[in-house]
């Protein structure tokens, strides 16, 4: 039987997920490369990562980004989304799992955002067809730091209070 109280959890993740999505794409980021956000979605990726299993972190990051694209996305821009999150994801988990204690979350942050960018790279390299789009990962992977230690101060904050709540019983 699914368990009501985790699937309504994942749910309201997905919904905050999106919710950021969304307004992260209203607000002019003035990074001097262009693609480059803040990646506010992320937060709840990292979170996610923290609270739930591999699953289920899966599972909120590949909803979010087919509705994000549902709500006003692109097929291309989909698949940089599921590329950049999906690896970014699993970057993360492989760190925290290796690195346990002695890693961070704003340096799991800023690894997921390492991978995000990678991820894009390589998808806009076979898009285009042309190897030499890599070029741009260096000036992409600068603001990734930024910006995943920005996620990561961001999430560390949230989980703080996260683990305040009762979460048992929903595994």
């Amino acid at each position: 039987m699914i368990n009501t109280r985790r699937m309504t959890l994942i749910s309201i993740f997905v919904a905050q997920a999106l919710v950021l999505h969304i307004i992260e794409r209203l607000i002019p980021v003035p990074f001097l490369t262009p693609g480059a956000k803040l990646g506010l979605a992320n937060i709840i990726t990292v979170i996610s990562l923290y609270l739930f299993t591999l699953k289920d972190a899966f599972l909120i990051v590949v909803i979010r980004v087919v509705l994000a694209t549902l709500v006003g996305g692109s097929l291309s821009g989909f698949f940089y989304s599921i590329a950049g999150g999906v690896l970014s994801l699993f970057a993360m988990y492989c760190i925290k799992k290796v690195g346990g204690e002695n890693i961070s979350i704003i340096g799991i942050s800023v690894v997921g955002s390492f991978f995000h960018n990678l991820g894009q790279v390589a998808v806009a390299a076979l898009i285009i067809q042309n190897i030499i789009i890599i070029s741009y990962l260096p000036i992409l992977m600068l603001a990734g730091v930024g910006t995943g230690i920005f996620v990561g101060f961001t999430a560390n904050f949230l989980n703080g209070y996260l683990k305040k709540i009762n979460l048992k019983g929903i595994y």
